[in-house]
């Protein structure tokens, strides 16, 4: 099984309260003399109370289009990324010559050479290091992430994986766009970045280092792509950038399919969602959660890691399942031993299941 060494978080360097975006989003995105009391209400809905943006709040109504978003998103994301993993690898007593394989994943901007092959040379890492950059898993992409490196250890249980994760999101909010999806957005998505070092079965551990994370192993992964909701949730990618699609059918589709999916995965191992004794959840937003706890019958406490993170620091997209993942791991752990499962869903539409155990 592949063994998590570290997870380290990284937020961008603009806290602002939820109030302080909005009243941000209503200058650059309403027209002019628009009551703006729905995209109050929205932003209100969403129970988050603040975020971590890349810019300072009156930079983004300069954003000339997606050129210069997407510069900013470079930049912003190359620093980010170096300060995860920097953080990541020393909480594992491991150095940047111990890793083997590096995968980034994102989808707030786009870069060739990619962010990873920009942080070899900073970070240290070793010229042969394997690059294995994703794009395109939205929310999933933490979840997914860690299951590729699990995938991969498995056949080199000797080496050291790192999965970064970098999300720039409001890079991503369009100007002069009042749909309610974007408005929804843009009350919800914040700025931050994760990543997490893997070590397979074999890899000797580092004895008499207390800072190292004794974290999780992984055991299995699942994924699940469902029919007919290709246009649930994505982007429309035009000469302004990434527009967001983003169906209120999102809870409908978790209500129908998510209970299945878990109960199936969890029985091949000889596990009842009642044994699960963390629940490491992406947080899409409060109606979304509210429908996993539905569908799964979960306590009504069982999330609080999760919606304590939205509250904190809003939907991080890919790296917010790595935050909750880090936050369980920093709080009240799990009894050793007892399963645990990551959860996260995304464009797709899909889901994607990871086992561990504590």
């Amino acid at each position: 099984m592949t063994r998590i060494a570290a997870v380290h978080g990284a937020l961008a360097p603009h806290r602002r309260a939820q109030h302080e975006i909005t009243d941000m989003v209503a200058r650059t995105c309403l027209p002019e003399d628009t009551d703006r009391r729905v995209l109050d209400r929205l932003h209100r809905s969403t129970k988050v109370t603040s975020r971590h943006m890349t810019l300072p709040l009156d930079r983004y109504g300069e954003l000339d289009g997606f050129g210069a978003s997407n510069d900013v998103f470079i930049a912003a994301a190359t620093d980010l990324g170096a300060q995860a993993v920097r953080g990541a690898l020393h909480a594992a007593g491991l150095t940047a010559a111990d890793v083997d394989l590096l995968i980034f994943t994102s989808v707030t901007g786009i870069a060739t050479p990619s962010i990873d092959a920009r942080l070899v040379g900073r970070l240290g890492l070793r010229p042969d290091v394997k690059r294995l950059p994703l794009f395109g898993l939205g929310c999933a992409g933490g979840a997914a992430g860690l299951a590729r490196i699990h995938d991969y250890l498995l056949g080199r249980p000797d080496q050291v994986a790192v999965l970064l994760s970098v999300e720039l999101c409001s890079l991503t909010f369009q100007r002069n766009d009042a749909s309610m999806a974007n408005l929804v957005a843009t009350g919800l998505f914040g700025d931050g970045a994760a990543a997490v070092v893997a070590v397979g079965a074999d890899r000797p551990g580092r004895p008499g280092r207390p800072d190292t994370i004794a974290g999780p192993t992984i055991v299995d992964s699942r994924s699940h792509l469902y029919p007919d909701t290709g246009r649930v949730m994505g982007w429309d990618i035009g000469d302004t950038g990434f527009k967001v699609v983003l169906d209120p059918r999102v809870p409908d589709v978790v209500r129908r399919y998510l209970a299945d999916d878990v109960e199936g995965f969890l029985g091949d191992h000889g596990i009842k969602p009642k044994d699960v004794t963390a629940w490491v959840c992406h947080p899409g937003g409060p109606k979304v959660l509210h429908a996993v706890t539905e569908a799964l019958g979960l306590p009504a406490d069982a999330l609080e890691v999760t919606w304590r993170h939205l509250a904190d620091v809003g939907n991080l997209s890919s790296s917010s399942v790595l935050h909750v993942l880090r936050d369980t791991l920093a709080g009240r752990r799990p009894p050793p031993g007892t399963p645990g499962l990551l959860l996260a869903m995304g464009p797709g539409f899909a889901c994607e299941l990871v086992l561990l155990r504590w």
